[in-house]
């Protein structure tokens, strides 16, 4: 029981430092605090193409090294949080950022399943309307032609 819990602990211990492992080499760490908190918020908000699930700072891939080293170097000559991101965006896509900005495509894309849904019950709901009357009695003429042919 004592070695299952200092496993279970040893396991925690290495899933919750993970993050903190992405950026290990510290030469790629900015000798500014103040610098460094900034490109590590930077690398929070892009994602790792690679990983895609990940964000820079996260990510391990020899990418996001790379990435996380041009945010530093963005961010020590002067750039702003904006100009880095828009930099990203601008090299790599939109798909970069873990939350894209507010555009009408990202208004699209977001409201197409209730567009579709919409669409779908519109559909049904006239389908409902448009029932095929039923066709109108035979007269006198066509009944007589209907007995011929089936007395054959």
């Amino acid at each position: 029981m004592r070695r299952l819990a200092c496993v279970l602990a040893l396991l925690a211990g290495l899933i919750w430092a993970s993050p903190a492992l992405a950026v290990s080499d510290p030469a790629e760490m900015l000798p500014d605090p103040a610098q460094e908190a900034r490109a590590r918020a930077l690398g929070q908000q892009l994602r790792c193409l690679v990983c895609q699930n990940n964000s820079l700072e996260e990510s391990d891939s020899d990418f996001a090294r790379d990435m996380r080293r041009v945010i530093r170097e963005r961010v020590r000559a002067g750039d702003d949080n904006a100009e880095v991101v828009r930099w990203m965006a601008t090299r790599y896509g939109n798909f970069i950022r873990l939350r894209p900005e507010f555009s009408a495509t990202t208004v699209a894309l977001w409201a197409s399943p209730a567009l579709a849904l919409l669409a779908g019950l519109a559909a049904i709901l006239i389908g409902r309307r448009r029932r095929v009357s039923p066709p109108a009695p035979l007269d006198v003429a066509e009944e007589a032609r209907l007995r011929r042919m089936l007395e054959k």
